[in-house]
């Protein structure tokens, strides 16, 4: 069960990035700034308590991507991430922004983001995408 919510979470999210990437391609002038007043406020929000989660522990440790058996040194992953999409931008190299590392390589070199279909997922737009073989 803990599975299917789980697959239905992350479709629900891919198609609501999806939804706002065509509509930052598609949309007229009064429609950009009508959707960037209501989701920028939502996206910044969801960025700083996702960094929060990433915050380093008074051990130089970032506690959400650490385990008892690794620990992962900040800046994590996320931070990383996070500093190339919203700092660097400007200066990184232009991707396709409609899910640039979705089911393929990380950001992150050395670090793959692709996320195996659980077992029986059969349904949802996002369950369908084949893999891409990361090496």
């Amino acid at each position: 069960m803990d599975q299917i919510l789980g697959q239905v979470l992350r479709n629900a999210v891919w198609e609501r990035l999806d939804m706002l990437a065509d509509l930052a391609n598609r949309a007229d002038t009064d429609s950009l700034v009508s959707v960037a007043r209501s989701e920028l406020p939502r996206l910044t929000e969801g960025w700083r308590a996702m960094l929060q989660a990433h915050e380093p522990d008074e051990r130089g440790d970032c506690p959400t991507c650490s385990t008892r058996w690794h620990r992962c040194k900040a800046p994590c992953s996320v931070w990383q991430v996070a500093h190339e999409h919203l700092v660097a931008g400007g200066l990184a190299p232009q991707q396709d922004l409609r899910r640039p590392w979705h089911r393929g390589k990380s950001a992150v070199p050395g670090q793959s983001r692709a996320a195996k279909p659980a077992h029986g997922e059969t349904t949802g737009r996002h369950a369908l995408i084949p893999q891409v073989a990361t090496h």
